[in-house]
């Protein structure tokens, strides 16, 4: 099964393993290397509820900064995994985009005979991520490496399809430069790397006598590395893969649903798989709950400042032609809030959250963005135009408190204390 529409994701691995936006599970940022940011040590994660109802786990992925290669969430007593083969003990590439070196790790977890128990493994492909600056040589994607030429190596199980720039279709978020065509072709490349490496762990699979017994769950944790597209909340950035395999629901093979789901459904989604509950703890006083909802009834009848962005920024300053459907001011100042049709209006061009056939919708929206806030403890629920003060004097009545930075289009939703939930205005008491 395919969800054709949007996957709302918190960024973050933590979010993927924990079921929790990374402002309730405590890893507010990077892991890896000079951040160190942590999960809450009290988070119940998947890898730790499956290890503790006797199901083994096992990961090989990657994530990378400059010169640290490590594994991105911690700490490792949160996140603990009975197999783990990451960049780590590996080099990145091999570990992340040599899918051949990544199907003989699977090989090693999936016929390990000695151990018959049920199994979750977690699979993170380098692929199409960007190369970034530490191995230049192998183009901006990698998509050079192992492609048999010389000096870039050979991946056995890799049949590089390589994609005409003056060729490809420059979709209308992205500038139709000649820059940009060269990125979008390589990372076709690289994708037919990704697509030939799930395809090889699937073999795997069936080799090893699971593929008709096992729940396969492909999905991504970021929109597409381009303008409007990656680290924005425009379509393009939501737009991810969520596809899904179940052997006991074969009605349901390609087929399409309009579901909108996100990557906080996943750990419900693997629980209920399993038949597991959601264990009942707290974390910092509050009552910790899933906000997210298990997909297999949807299987059921019944349901870096990245190439083509410097390209802009040049094109701009030499006052050069900018064949785009916007202006990088545009793309830089945005209103607060932005609302659109998605049906009407595809490319996202009229903002109707200020317009008055649209406020019944909007102010629900709305609210109900601030009631998931609230019951995930967002500790940036004031912002940007207010800072959340809930310690010393605010203790017992937390509040909105402006920053007078002109941005209060919506402050007076926030301020008052009688805004807060009841439960939330508890929650805070406990901090």
């Amino acid at each position: 099964m395919q969800a054709t529409d949007r996957v709302i994701y918190p960024c973050c691995r933590s979010a993927i393993l924990s079921g929790l936006p990374q402002h309730q599970n405590g890893m507010y940022g990077l892991h890896q290397g000079v951040h160190h940011f942590n999960s809450f040590d009290g988070v119940q994660t998947l890898p730790l509820i499956l290890h503790k109802n006797n199901i083994r786990t096992g990961a090989f992925l990657l994530f990378f900064l400059k010169d640290y290669w490590k594994k991105h969430v911690g700490p490792d007593y949160v996140y603990p995994f009975d197999f783990e083969e990451t960049e780590d003990q590996h080099p990145i590439l091999q570990v992340g985009r040599n899918i051949t070196f990544m199907r003989l790790l699977a090989r090693q977890f999936l016929q390990n005979n000695s151990d018959v128990r049920p199994f979750f493994l977690y699979i993170g492909f380098h692929d199409p991520h960007r190369c970034g600056s530490v191995t230049p040589q192998y183009g901006e994607f990698c998509e050079k490496f192992g492609n048999g030429e010389p000096g870039m190596g050979t991946i056995p199980d890799w049949k590089p399809v390589i994609y005409d720039p003056s060729k490809v279709v420059v979709p209308y978020f992205v500038q139709d430069t000649p820059a940009a065509r060269e990125d979008i072709a390589a990372q076709y490349t690289t994708i037919s790397r990704l697509d030939q490496g799930v395809g090889v762990i699937l073999e795997e699979l069936k080799m090893a006598g699971h593929l008709n017994d096992t729940l396969v769950i492909f999905t991504s944790d970021n929109g597409i590395p381009f303008p409007n597209g990656r680290t924005n909340l425009f379509d393009p950035g939501m737009a991810e893969p969520m596809l899904i395999s179940s052997p006991f629901h074969p009605s349901s093979w390609e087929k399409e649903t309009n579901a909108m789901t996100s990557l906080l459904d996943i750990v419900p989604t693997v629980l209920d798989w399993y038949g597991l509950h959601y264990p009942t703890y707290t974390l910092e006083g509050t009552t910790v709950k899933l906000t997210g909802q298990s997909l297999l009834p949807l299987l059921s009848d019944r349901f870096l400042c990245f190439t083509n962005i410097q390209d802009i920024l040049n094109r701009t300053v030499n006052k050069q032609q900018l064949p785009w459907y916007k202006t990088l001011q545009q793309y830089y100042y945005r209103q607060q809030w932005e609302l659109y049709d998605l049906a009407q209006d595809p490319k996202e061009v009229t903002n109707l959250a200020y317009d008055e056939k649209y406020a019944a919708i909007f102010a629900s929206l709305k609210q109900r963005l601030l009631s998931w806030q609230n019951l995930t403890s967002d500790p940036w629920i004031c912002a940007p135009e207010a800072v959340l003060e809930y310690q010393g004097l605010y203790k017992e009545h937390p509040q909105c408190l402006p920053l007078y930075n002109n941005l209060d289009l919506h402050l007076a939703d926030l301020a008052s204390k009688d805004q807060w939930e009841p439960e939330v205005k508890d929650q805070w008491k406990n901090i």
